[in-house]
């Protein structure tokens, strides 16, 4: 894809969440296990996003996935083309998918320079051979299964699991300017999306029929409820009480979010004092997923998106 002479631009940005059971119940060719169905709820959420990326016609998009987790440093998929088998490791009889995807070097590479000048620690990820995680593939599949756009996939720093809250979600926030400074320099328009759920406490026996939904509710009531807290937030387009509140809601459900996808994607979009569209909410093993978008092309068309980024120490 040749360098564009034209200021790059974000899009949209999705919370993609990838539980393993949504490309399972889908039943595409990829993936070898065969089901009967399940969570229609979010599976029918992603439709929707499906229908707006195809209009949106992007160049590309960039996914963060806290299942690609690094040690040292924040890493971009640099081959211009991937294949192979990407098992679940927890849930190998749902999840066993031949993916093949095209990788936008230039953009990732342009990641990795911009990531760098921010401070960070970071690397491109050039082994050919290198099996993409489920939670990007998942994430990638339900926004678009036709595979027909490229992609840059990002790596989850473990940092958060080692350091606090604000150190943790700060590198994520520097990250997520690095990867805007990337868009815009190469001209690309681009989809982002934050491949996480939101509580993540959960069952640990699932039922003989993994797709019985008879069996499918949250984990817990508290689980819900502040599920339902964070969802209204950003309903709203609160996203600074939504950040005041985050550290709390990862205590208390173990909250994905934890791995920084969405506050990543948010500092991206520059924090954009819009409100979310919820796609839908469900529940996977008894966690809760939300399938949101923030709409960045349309909030610019009607002259209602706010460029104010919203800094928190």
């Amino acid at each position: 894809m040749s360098h564009r002479d034209a200021s790059g631009e974000i899009l949209a940005g999705f919370i993609a969440p990838h539980p393993p059971h949504l490309v399972y119940g889908e039943n595409p060719p990829q993936n070898k296990p065969q089901s009967q169905g399940g969570w229609e709820n979010l599976r029918w959420a992603y439709q929707h996003c499906r229908d707006k990326i195809k209009a949106l016609k992007p160049d590309v998009i960039l996914v963060h996935s806290p299942h690609w987790q690094t040690v040292v440093g924040h890493h971009f998929l640099d081959v211009p083309k991937l294949k192979g088998l990407s098992v679940d490791p927890i849930f190998p009889h749902l999840f066993q998918y031949d993916f093949e995807l095209d990788v936008d070097t230039e953009l990732a590479e342009a990641c990795y320079e911009e990531a760098l000048e921010e401070g960070l620690a970071a690397k491109k990820m050039v082994n050919p051979n290198f099996r993409v995680d489920y939670g990007t593939i998942t994430s990638l599949h339900m926004l678009n299964p036709d595979w027909d756009i490229p992609v840059v996939g990002i790596s989850a720093n473990n940092s958060p699991y080692y350091h606090t809250h604000d150190y943790a979600q700060d590198q994520m926030i520097k990250l997520g300017q690095a990867t805007r400074r990337a868009i815009e320099k190469t001209g690309r328009r681009a989809i982002l999306a934050a491949s996480n759920t939101l509580s993540h406490l959960h069952f640990d026996r699932e039922p003989a029929i993994p797709e019985d939904m008879s069996q499918e509710h949250i984990m817990s009531h508290e689980q819900y409820l502040w599920d339902m807290r964070f969802i209204e937030l950003i309903r709203q387009g609160k996203l600074d009480e939504m950040m005041d509140i985050l550290p709390e809601f990862m205590e208390k459900t173990f909250a994905e979010v934890k791995a920084g996808s969405l506050v990543w994607m948010l500092s991206a979009m520059n924090f954009p004092k819009i409100p979310a569209q919820i796609h839908g909410y469900g529940t996977v093993i008894g966690t809760g997923n939300v399938v949101a978008e923030w709409d960045l092309d349309k909030a610019r068309r009607e002259g209602t998106l706010t460029e104010e980024a919203m800094v928190h120490a």
